[in-house]
């Protein structure tokens, strides 16, 4: 096989989600081929990765500072928070400009087959910023994966959440831009009717 110190860099790149072994060994003979320099700068970024992120407080959003740009921004809709599963889709939402309000993330969506339960996400800490925020918190939107974990989740916060004065949206759920429709599922056509709106 490879001597140890490329062996114990592949096992390393092989944890990363998506990347298998001959992957694994491409990166790490790529890094290879690489001038010192280019190398030290790719260790360093790394490094200030993990020492420089941390959590926000109040979204645990990953951050440079806590609490993060968007929590301590003013001009946010501190009044409604889009609940999101993972930090990268707060990435997602914020490149499209329509959303002004604050964010929430889960840490991950319900899913029994993999244990992960109600007490394995963030929700009593979302209830507790429900429950404390000031200005009162008006809507809450579940921007979730439309799958079945992402299902199985929104109806968990509802029924948890609908006891609250508080309006409960979801994202409108259709046909992707560009798409055709002999190639749409059932399901997606059934929900693109649904979340018709007026023109």
């Amino acid at each position: 096989m490879y001597s140890s110190p490329i062996q114990n860099l592949i096992d390393e790149f092989n944890k990363l989600p998506g990347i298998g072994p001959k992957t694994s060994e491409r990166f790490v003979f790529y890094l290879l081929k690489k001038p010192k320099e280019e190398v030290e700068k790719f260790i360093w970024a790394i490094k200030c990765l993990r020492e420089k992120i941390t959590l926000c407080s109040q979204c645990f959003n990953f951050s440079e500072k806590n609490p993060c740009f968007t929590c301590a921004n003013p001009k946010r809709n501190h009044s409604m928070i889009c609940v999101v599963a993972e930090p990268q889709d707060i990435a997602v939402l914020e490149k499209t400009k329509e959303y002004q309000g604050v964010y929430f993330v889960l840490g991950g969506l319900l899913n029994s087959i993999r244990g992960i339960t109600p007490e394995k996400l963030r929700i009593k800490q979302l209830i507790k910023k429900i429950s404390l925020r000031q200005p009162p918190v008006k809507e809450i939107i579940l921007a979730l994966n439309p799958n079945l974990e992402g299902e199985s989740t929104v109806l968990y916060l509802t029924k948890l959440l609908k006891t609250r004065e508080i309006k409960i949206t979801r994202l409108a759920q259709g046909l992707p831009m560009g798409s055709e429709l002999e190639y749409a599922d059932e399901v997606t056509l059934s929900n693109a009717l649904k979340g018709r709106r007026e023109v």
